[in-house]
């Protein structure tokens, strides 16, 4: 068998080995380098004009072949009015998504507030907890029905504290800190008067006090105390 290869073999190599970058033009490539030099932060579309000097229809042009060829991307950010790129193989940074309590682009006020609700009452409920407890605690109480990560419980928490419903404390690992590792932070709901009542309203403790569609809801309507599984789940708490 020879060793050289006839050019028919070299160019079908040739074909295989090439990627979307080598077709690019000039004017694409600068568009796409300066998309790619920002990595996980992306960039904003009027200053990816400012950035590369090129006329801005030239541009849009360079953006229409680069997202045809799956170079880049558009993002969602906490910011919907501008639009952001970034190189296909970064994943945005939460700094411009917002994080995990954003839902494209939009506070997800409903599932936050029913989270902290949550947290509130499990706390009350085991009197002390962590926030790995409160994690597991609430996971198995199957009353959510999408994840979420134990940093949005650690975040949820930070936030009931500064909002004085509950306390950080650490555990001595007597009475009922008996199962927590010494010098574990726990959180416990702050007493009212003394006699370990919670400093919530009785309406917010409950989904109706979170619940955004309070107004449509009626006995006998689409939306009642019957049919709702959250209402339901909080009296089998």
């Amino acid at each position: 068998m020879s060793r050289f290869q006839g050019p028919s073999s070299l160019k079908r190599k040739q074909q295989e080995s090439s990627s979307p970058l080598d077709s690019l033009s000039e004017q694409e490539r600068t568009v796409y380098n300066v998309i790619k030099s920002k990595q996980d932060m992306g960039i904003w579309s009027r200053d990816l004009k400012r950035e590369t000097n090129l006329l801005d229809n030239i541009v849009n042009k360079c953006m229409k072949i680069l997202l045809a060829k799956k170079l880049i991307k558009e993002v969602v950010t906490k910011n919907k009015g501008k639009k952001h790129f970034m190189a296909a193989e970064f994943e945005p940074s939460k700094e411009i998504t917002g994080g995990n309590w954003y839902v494209d682009g939009s506070l997800d006020t409903e599932f936050i507030n029913l989270l902290k609700d949550q947290c509130f009452k499990w706390i009350y409920k085991m009197r002390v907890a962590t926030s790995e407890g409160l994690s597991d605690a609430i996971r198995r109480s199957g009353i959510f029905k999408v994840e979420f990560t134990s940093q949005q419980i650690e975040e949820i928490v930070r936030a009931l504290v500064l909002d004085n419903k509950i306390e950080e404390v650490n555990s001595n690992g007597m009475g009922e800190f008996d199962y927590i590792p010494v010098g574990k932070v726990c959180y416990k709901c702050i007493s009212s008067e003394g006699k370990g009542e919670p400093k919530l309203g009785a309406m917010a403790s409950i989904p109706c006090g979170v619940c955004t569609r309070i107004s449509e809801c009626a006995p006998d309507g689409v939306i009642s105390p019957k049919t709702c599984i959250y209402y339901e789940k909080w009296l089998d708490f």
